[in-house]
């Protein structure tokens, strides 16, 4: 494992999975984004939301369903593929039928610190994403990447921190001091940041205005590594609509990240040679 501060990635797709015609179109527009801007591009979707705010709460396809679209994604648009896991017994089940159709495991955040789970995902030749815990200070990932030796990659994700009810701040100290402290890539999910955790009652709310700026501030600080949700249609989606991104606004918030390392000169000439192509 090790930093690689010279790599761009970004992680975007829907909260979870609704169809193969519906993530074809998201994933093409945001890798064709990401290949405009020499951006590393990851398609996510949950075959399962297992932690819902109510049992009203729609969930996914499931494994089956979900997997066996991805593996067409990846032969017809040529993306990595990332996909939550919540259980040991699920990682074994995809490394056993569906290997082939991720790329990346990533452990959800209030799973963050279960131990057969996270092994049993570093076990595979997958990355391993770990999202932080909304309940965690940034120097308790210390003990959760000590669970981690046997992982290919590591990558570690900041999604907020609880602020009383039904409410998320970013903290940039605490980014700060994982960027500095663990030597694994540090990821901002922009998007999760700005919920708010049950707060429609039966759902959770959100504000996805507020993704552009934590994008931006987080870019600022040398975060080179973003998760972003996004969706057709945001506020029809079964889940986390208040804070996904609408898909035409991708390209801006990806131009908003990279802004500090390309001049606007810089960014006009990328838009004309990719026009010209």
């Amino acid at each position: 494992m090790g930093k690689d501060w010279m790599v761009m990635r970004i992680i975007a797709g829907p909260c979870q999975h609704e169809g193969l015609a519906q993530s074809a179109e998201i994933a093409k527009e945001c890798k064709r984004v990401c290949d405009k801007y020499g951006i590393e591009y990851y398609f996510k979707a949950s075959f399962d939301k297992a932690n819902r705010t109510s049992a009203s709460g729609k969930r996914g396809m499931g494994i089956d369903a979900t997997l066996t679209d991805f593996l067409a994604l990846k032969v017809t648009l040529g993306v990595k593929t990332l996909t939550d896991v919540h259980d040991a017994v699920q990682v074994r089940r995809i490394e056993r039928q569906f290997k082939d159709a991720v790329d990346v495991y990533q452990i959800p955040a209030f799973l963050c610190r279960q131990t057969d789970l996270i092994q049993a995902a570093c076990a595979t030749d997958k990355i391993v994403n770990i999202k932080k815990g909304q309940f965690l200070a940034p120097w308790d990932m210390a003990g959760v990447l000590s669970k981690c030796a046997d992982a290919r990659e590591v990558w570690i994700t900041e999604r907020g921190t609880s602020f009383g009810y039904n409410t998320l701040v970013v903290d940039f100290t605490g980014i700060q001091y994982m960027l500095e402290s663990y030597d694994v890539p540090v990821v901002l999910d922009a998007t999760h940041s700005v919920q708010k955790p049950g707060g429609n009652g039966t759902s959770s709310g959100g504000n996805r205005n507020y993704v552009p700026g934590l994008s931006r501030a987080a870019s600022a600080l040398g975060v080179t590594n973003f998760f972003l949700e996004v969706h057709a249609d945001p506020d029809n989606a079964p889940s986390d609509g208040p804070n996904m991104l609408r898909l035409d606004d991708f390209e801006k918030v990806v131009r908003d990240i990279i802004a500090h390392q390309y001049t606007i000169q810089e960014i006009t000439t990328i838009d004309r040679n990719f026009e010209d192509c």
